[in-house]
């Protein structure tokens, strides 16, 4: 693997669509932030240093005053273990590497940009650089349109009423497809939306995330490696 400025830039317009997509739902959580009493800056600063969409409207699920510090810090840690998962499957296209490299890459890490890189890299694309690149277009997005919806929240916007709510999960929909490897995917996949689903019934807050990836990529490694 490689890693120079060509992939960045090849990362960075890939990275162009699902940046649209990816404002869609930054400019909703811009939106919440303000109405949730969070103004310009810190909404921005979250997106900023946290940049980890469902996280952050976790943690805004959440803020209320007095703020629950530790429950917040629980959940999201929680919502965000899947990237322990999303590490691991990097650990061989990052040798090589520097570690400005490595962290660069790992702060732009989050479910799109893992996706779409893994899915070039199955490809036969050597560049280990698609990560970082992608990862700085929607980064930019979310940034931007954070501080655009909290502009814009201060007025009576309800986002559901423009759709804005499914892009999330549009987005979503997109990348599985993308890494659909054929007929062998769909048990695990199933095997992770039926257990994500009973946990979130049967407890409360969001180990259901935890539950489904796990079971999932435990079917999927004993799957294939058959």
């Amino acid at each position: 693997m490689e890693f120079s400025l060509r992939g960045f830039i090849q990362g960075f317009k890939a990275g162009i669509p699902i940046a649209l997509g990816v404002a869609s739902y930054g400019l909703v959580f811009g939106i919440l932030s303000r109405q949730a009493g969070l103004d310009l800056l810190p909404s921005l600063c979250m997106s900023a240093f946290v940049f980890a969409g469902a996280s952050q409207f976790v943690a805004l699920d959440m803020w209320v005053t007095p703020l629950p510090v530790a429950a917040i810090i629980i959940t999201t840690f929680v919502v965000n273990i899947r990237h322990f998962l999303m590490g691991a499957v990097l650990t061989k296209r990052f040798k090589g590497m520097t570690r400005f490299q490595k962290y660069l890459s790992l702060f732009f890490l989050v479910d799109e940009t893992w996706a779409y890189s893994l899915s070039q890299w199955k490809k036969g694309n050597t560049n280990a650089a698609l990560l970082a690149g992608s990862g700085f277009c929607l980064f930019l997005a979310w940034s931007l349109s954070t501080a655009v919806g909290n502009i814009i929240g201060s007025g009576p916007v309800d986002p559901a009423k423009w759709g804005m709510d499914f892009a999330f999960t549009a987005i979503f929909i997109f990348l599985a497809t993308g890494l659909w490897q054929g007929k062998r995917d769909i048990l695990p996949w199933l095997i992770a939306a039926v257990v994500a689903v009973i946990v979130s019934k049967a407890f409360p807050g969001k180990w259901y995330i935890l539950a489904g990836s796990l079971s999932g990529s435990i079917a999927g490694a004993l799957i294939h490696d058959k």
